[in-house]
Formats: structure tokens, sequence, C-alpha cells
């Protein structure tokens, strides 16, 4: 499962890349109005720190502005993928994209029939919302085991990207759902390798060593 962070702070991006672990990087409206800064220069930047994918956002909702906007932010860099909301103007611009060979995010997915209009629209990525659905009482990991399912069983190449992940057992659930890519924040990300086990057990190791009185360097 590819790894996303899910920001549009520049710093954030430079700080967590050496792990090697991110995969690409979503960004939405709300994060670039949090940044302060140009969509476009923010975008360039990503883009040219992470080589995987990275969504940058469309957020006229008429079908005409959208390709408009799609088609500027695709000019940014080879590796954006333009982001759309799942609605009809949105699949009609994804379908756009798609036949223009753009790759395309379909974002705000809630529901199971949503992913299956964004498969046949050919969406690149999907991102079914966990946490939102979660805070409204329905089952925000059980949509991700229904879509990969419908996707299986009609061959569909969408991948899924689990969006609103807010914790380290979201992911793992994610992972385990089936899921193509996940996409959360530097927090998150960060607690991926924490377990208490993990530091007790390095604690014990540490001392053993310090009794033999060795060097291996």
């Amino acid at each position: 499962m590819k790894l996303f962070l899910d920001t549009a702070d520049v710093a954030v991006i430079k700080d967590m890349v050496p792990t090697g672990m991110v995969d690409g990087v979503t960004t939405n409206p709300s994060l670039i109005a949090k940044s302060g800064r140009n969509i476009a220069e923010v975008i360039a930047e990503i883009c040219a720190l992470v080589e995987g994918p990275i969504s940058a956002e469309a957020v006229s909702l008429d079908f005409e502005t959208m390709v408009k906007e799609g088609d500027k932010l695709a000019a940014i860099a080879p590796n954006v993928v333009v982001k759309l909301p799942l609605t009809w103007d949105g699949l009609r611009a994804c379908r756009v994209f798609t036949d223009k060979g753009i790759k395309t995010n379909v974002t705000l997915c809630f529901s199971a029939a949503q992913a299956l209009l964004a498969a046949k629209a050919g969406a690149t990525f999907v991102s079914p919302f966990v946490g939102r659905l979660e805070d409204n009482g329905a089952d925000g990991i059980g949509l991700l085991e229904e879509i990969r399912v419908l996707y299986d069983v009609h061959g569909f190449e969408t991948q899924i990207l689990a969006a609103s992940l807010r914790n380290v057992n979201h992911v793992a659930a994610a992972a385990v759902a089936g899921s193509d890519a996940a996409t959360f924040g530097a927090d998150t990300f960060k607690a991926l390798v924490n377990h208490p086990l993990t530091d007790k057990g390095l604690d014990a190791f540490v001392a053993d060593w310090a009794k033999t009185g060795q060097s291996i360097l």
C-alpha cells in the first residue's frame, strides 16, 4: 500500500521525505488555504520534492471551469494528479482528463455506488473518507472493503486511496481492507513506527550490550 502525506506544508514534507516512505502527497483547498501560499507555487515545490503522485484539487463546481483549472494544475508538473469532487460535473471532468491521459483523484466518496461511478469515469484514484463516515456513525473501513470487492469483481483499475484517516489503527485497517494507497497527516505518519514493546526491547538490548564492554566499530 502506498503511503501519502496529506499536507500542503512544504517544511513537513521535507522533514518526512528522508524516511523513504513518502510515496506521494495529497492536498485540498483547506490545506492550501492553511498554508497561506499560492497554489501553483506550493504544488510546484511539492512535485520537486516527491516523485510520486501529487493531488492538486480543482475548486470550481461547474464542468467547464473544472476542466480549465485541471488543465492549469496538470501543467505544473508531470506527477500532478487532478483532484475532482464526486459530482456529475466532477465525473464528466474526470472522463475528459482520463481521455487526455491526465491522472485524476475523485474525492469525497462516501458510498460504494459513488466509487462505481468514479471507476466508470476512469479515475486513477478514488478517495473514500473513512473518518468522516465514522464521525456520522457509519463504517468507514467497511466501505473500503466493499469497494475492494466491487473493483475486483468487475476488473476496475481505479486505485482505492483511503482518506480521512485519523490514527494508526485506521492506516493498518485500510491496508488490511486492500486499499492501494492511504493518505494521512504527518503526526499519524510518524506514529506508525511506535510501539511500547519496541521501546522496551531496545532498552533491554542496549543495557545488555553495555555490559559486554564491546564496540562493533
